[in-house]
């Protein structure tokens, strides 16, 4: 499961409250700051996470009078108000609750096998702070010398913090195969929710975690969509081929994706926006031509197809950098983006079929042999082959669409 750390270190005062306030709400995994009081106030449903100045230990007694408060304490006192303040959970003393100590993770800078080595036994004796806080490591990484440091900490500490000087994603790839059997986990720091996207994708698993500076709450609330954006299982039908008919020449759409598809996936495509027929990809040999595996013939340029969100497009629609949905027979899903589209004139034929509950699914597709449809336990089905009574796999939708989204109106295809 990926999370997101917030810092607030460098977030903008008159943005502080209401940063907080976004982290918590959106139900961010931690929150990182320079200030114990501050990650007191926190319910403990955050993990608090605690960077020392300097790196130096953490003083967790109660304020004596006259000591100066830090600038994120004062900020987020004069942003909370009396009113909260009082509802803080901090005990007497002013020393927080749950761990007695404030924060629940205390994070310290290494650059040598030195300081690594420290953290590592200090995590191991549980001598972080009061009632054994786990000591974690940030490194930030610019050559390979910290590269190879920051492989040998994802391996020994709970969390490592890494920040990659340099663009490129090599050196992320480098540490996750490293870590790969690692307990601990990876955290990354992102400049943007552009890079977090694509940090969570690198060598299919990601980064455990992000750590992430919002300049304001909306970037809080949009890193947790981003977050939360997963493809649907889907439940597949059963459908019964009613008819096939030649309807002549028209403008057929192939979808060419950046995916390689598996031999039971394809994409769903239909003529009404309430059924989709599920398209086969172009993995199975052919006596004629080879395999296209990141290829579907899906059909005429006016059919639907369902994509992430379920959002419907056109196939007209449909071109370099759009994403759509790769259906395996078993209705799992994945998220596949569109290399290009091939829009060309061939010969069509129309499929009619039907549903269980009497629904017309319909699809118009290219008329030839070398064109497949997917049937239960994802049997490959040659579509000028189907007879009346064969079984397709397809997926009936509970909705109406307008600009591909979902509405509730009354809204008849035929």
């Amino acid at each position: 499961m990926r999370f997101a750390w917030i810092d607030l270190r460098e977030v903008p005062r008159p943005q502080l409250q209401a940063v907080v306030d976004a982290a918590i709400h959106a139900r961010m995994a931690g929150v990182v700051a320079a200030d114990a009081e501050l990650l007191g106030t926190l319910p403990p449903t955050v993990t608090r996470v605690l960077v020392p100045a300097g790196g130096g230990p953490v003083t967790t007694a109660a304020k004596k009078p006259g000591d100066k408060e830090t600038k994120e304490a004062k900020e987020a006192k004069e942003a909370k108000g009396a009113d909260k303040e009082a509802k803080s959970p901090v005990g007497t003393g002013g020393s927080p609750t749950g761990t007695g100590s404030g924060f629940d993770v205390l994070l310290r800078k290494f650059g040598t096998q030195d300081e690594l080595d420290a953290l590592a036994a200090e995590h191991r004796a549980g001598t972080g702070g009061a009632g054994g806080t786990p000591v974690s490591g940030f490194i930030d990484v610019r050559d390979d010398r910290t590269l190879q440091l920051s492989c040998a900490g994802a391996m020994v500490l709970p969390y490592t913090v890494i920040h990659f000087a340099d663009p490129t994603k090599i050196p992320l790839e480098i540490v996750l195969a490293a870590a790969e059997s690692a307990e601990g986990q990876l955290v990354t720091v992102v400049d943007g929710l552009e890079e977090a996207a694509i940090v969570f994708d690198v060598l299919e698993r990601g980064s455990d975690g992000i750590l992430f500076t919002p300049r304001s709450a909306d970037e809080v609330f949009a890193l947790a969509r981003l977050l939360e954006a997963t493809t649907p299982q889907l439940e597949l039908s059963t459908l019964t081929v009613e008819s096939i008919r030649h309807v002549g020449l028209g403008d057929r759409v192939c979808v060419d994706t950046c995916s390689h598809f598996e031999e039971d996936e394809g994409i769903l495509v239909g003529s009404y926006s309430s059924g989709f027929v599920l398209c086969c990809s172009e993995t199975h040999p052919l006596p004629y031509m080879p395999t296209r595996p990141f290829r579907v013939n899906a059909g005429a340029l006016h059919s639907y197809t369902l994509g992430p969100d379920n959002r419907t497009s056109y196939l007209s629609e449909v071109g370099s950098g759009s994403a759509l949905l790769a259906v395996g027979a078993d209705g799992r899903t994945r998220r596949v983006v569109v290399g290009r589209a091939k829009l060309e004139s061939r010969p069509l034929l129309e499929i009619r079929t039907h549903a269980e509950d009497g629904r017309l699914v319909s699809l118009t597709v290219q008329d030839d042999w070398h064109v497949r449809v997917l049937g239960p336990g994802g049997k490959v089905l040659n579509v000028t082959e189907l007879r009346t009574g064969d079984e397709l796999l397809g997926y009936l939708a509970a909705d109406k669409r307008h600009v591909g989204l979902p509405i509730g109106e009354f809204c008849k295809e035929v």
